[in-house]
């Protein structure tokens, strides 16, 4: 279970996913989202 420890009053973009990295930074990072399939080509 996590635990808020500080409110650092950082603002938030939508698209985007925030984490704590190895340093103890604040980091973000583009999330990525499953796109359709693409159909394949039929060869004659």
């Amino acid at each position: 279970m996590a635990e808020k420890v500080a409110k650092v009053g950082i603002k938030k973009v939508a698209g985007y996913l925030y984490f704590v990295d190895k340093k103890g930074d604040i980091s973000r990072a583009k999330m990525v989202r499953g796109g359709k399939r693409k159909k394949k080509k039929k060869k004659k």
